[in-house]
């Protein structure tokens, strides 16, 4: 069953979420499950949190801080590390439930938050299965390949810019999560845009097509995949779409050769968005949900 729920990170902020509650009456597995870049809940994840839920698992899923029904301020801003350190207070307040068997966490990210979860799964040991799905691994790199080359010195003083205007006390620049064709945004490929933009309102959320600058800063700062190699032992499944150029499949290749077992790969035929509808979703989610029911479920 599914609740609407909220819960406080260790500096006050309050996320929203969605709860899916196991059936059965006692205590069982949970997932924590949250989105990536500037994405809402709503943005197809119930079909993931359903399927675990039908399996016998509760699941949480949340908005992240400045986003979507979550609050925090500035809106817009996307701090990886922030976001690193609320998803370790909702394994906190997940283990806090009565439905939930503190001991069996799995945790669920992609795009941007599956780069999060490679993350939290080296670094908090109360993880115990881990699925990540068409993730950022090497913000840099990444951004390389989606920012124009002679666009860079640009990008660049823009950033500085920002951190002056910043601490002279104006407020933070923003620009759009994507645009047409030729226009300045964080995600400039054209799947981005239709995903966006195409979305029906009961798959919108409160999403905003708007970002701070500086979180495209932290973007390019950002490189979860140096974390690939201390997650083991938790279990680790990465699930990469061949045709994907937003967080390039062969980026992500490179980071799984380095993760140690136990491990597993699912390369789905599709591209970044794809992965969450369709086909794709229709062979990645009872996949993941065999991994997370072999490590977690007795």
């Amino acid at each position: 069953m599914k609740h609407d729920v909220s819960f406080h990170t260790e500096d006050g902020t309050e996320l929203a979420g969605w709860f899916f509650a196991a059936a059965g009456g006692t205590p069982a597995p949970a997932i924590v499950m949250c989105h990536g870049f500037s994405a809402t809940k709503e943005m197809h994840l119930e079909g993931f949190a359903r399927t675990f839920n039908a399996a016998g698992m509760n699941v949480l899923v949340y908005d992240n801080r400045n986003l979507g029904n979550s609050a925090g301020t500035p809106r817009g801003e996307i701090d990886p590390i922030q976001q690193i350190r609320d998803f370790r207070d909702a394994i906190t307040y997940v283990q806090g439930r009565d439905e939930v068997d503190a001991g069996r966490i799995g945790i669920w990210g992609s795009s941007y938050s599956g780069g999060h979860v490679l993350v939290v799964a080296a670094q908090d040991r109360r993880v115990k299965c881990v699925v990540s799905q068409v993730p950022l691994v090497a913000g840099l790199a990444n951004a390389r390949r989606l920012v124009r080359s002679d666009h860079w010195a640009g990008l660049r003083e823009g950033f500085a810019a920002d951190r002056a205007a910043r601490l002279g006390g104006a407020e933070p620049a923003t620009l759009p999560v994507v645009s047409p064709e030729g226009g300045p945004c964080a995600l400039p490929t054209e799947d981005s845009l239709t995903f966006f933009t195409s979305l029906p309102p009961e798959n919108l959320g409160r999403w905003k097509n708007e970002i701070t600058l500086r979180s495209m800063e932290m973007f390019t700062e950002y490189e979860p995949g140096a974390s690939i190699a201390r997650i083991a032992p938790t279990p680790l499944m990465i699930v990469i779409g061949d045709q994907d150029h937003l967080t390039p499949a062969d980026l992500t290749l490179e980071a799984y050769e380095e993760a140690l077992e136990p491990k597993k790969l699912l390369i789905l035929n599709c591209g970044h968005f794809d992965a969450y509808v369709g086909d794709a979703f229709k062979i990645s989610a009872p996949a993941q949900c065999e991994w997370f029911t072999r490590h977690l479920m007795r």
